[in-house]
């Protein structure tokens, strides 16, 4: 088979991995509502890893190959700060003067949207990675996929806490995750071009992940009055720090 087809293949994998949402479906909405906060400390702490522990050091890895300064990779992030900043209050704008999906909180399109430019990085990455060689495309590969389960679970579960129906979270997340097909494609015919932008890429995906676990998640989080949960939340975060900084340095 030609690295085009194994680039086609992995990353068509990568997005079926969005369906592990799918055990949640069975779940009880009584049993739901009392893990779903779980799950928002989860991803919350599981973002924030993978921004400082994972996308930017690769930022600044790739920026200093192509020659650029480590304040070019902050600077990147900021702009990714900034630009979910400004998505969401135009989101937040657009619900107060429509009708249509109002219950919908702007947080579960700002999770989509940042997951989608980290699926598509991933598939630029896994492009890359076959070209390089076989071996090389297959690790990478288990890499991202070993990142991607506990983050796609995160984000199932933030999208039903956003208000978005069960079947419809599921859809919209594998519409995410497909993204990583079209890096892979894009990656394949356009890899020497788009190196030179992976830098920008991971460093403003890092930018959107802190803005969304900073902004959205952890203060819903915290709006937690019984202690005890408070406690749960907390190690839950902590959890999904630990488990990313687990996986970023095995699979280094």
């Amino acid at each position: 088979m030609t690295a085009f087809s194994w680039i086609l293949i992995a990353t068509f994998l990568i997005s079926l991995i969005s369906f592990i949402g799918v055990l949640i479906l069975f779940l009880k909405d009584k049993l739901l509502n009392k893990i779903i906060l779980i799950l928002v400390a989860f991803s919350a702490g599981g973002l924030m890893a993978s921004a400082f522990f994972d996308l930017m050091p690769e930022a600044i890895e790739k920026g200093r190959e192509q020659g650029d300064s480590l304040t070019s990779a902050f600077f990147y992030l900021v702009i990714g700060f900034c630009s979910f900043f400004i998505l969401e209050q135009f989101i937040k704008w657009h619900h107060h003067h429509s009708t249509r999906h109002p219950e919908i909180a702007p947080f579960s399109y700002l999770i989509l949207i940042s997951d989608s430019v980290h699926n598509f990085i991933d598939g630029i990455i896994i492009a890359g990675s076959f070209l390089a060689s076989f071996q090389v495309g297959v690790i990478a590969t288990l890499a991202v996929a070993m990142h991607e389960i506990p983050q796609g679970i995160g984000n199932f579960g933030i999208l039903i806490y956003g208000g978005v129906k069960k079947i419809k979270a599921l859809f919209l997340n594998f519409l995410s995750a497909i993204a990583a097909v079209l890096g892979g494609i894009i990656g394949f015919f356009l890899f020497k071009n788009i190196a030179e932008g992976i830098p920008f890429l991971l460093a403003f995906a890092a930018g959107s992940f802190i803005y969304i676990s900073a902004s959205d998640l952890i203060p819903e989080i915290k709006q937690e009055s019984n202690s005890k949960n408070s406690t749960v939340h907390f190690l839950v975060f902590i959890l999904g720090l630990a488990l990313i900084w687990t996986l970023t340095g095995l699979l280094d």
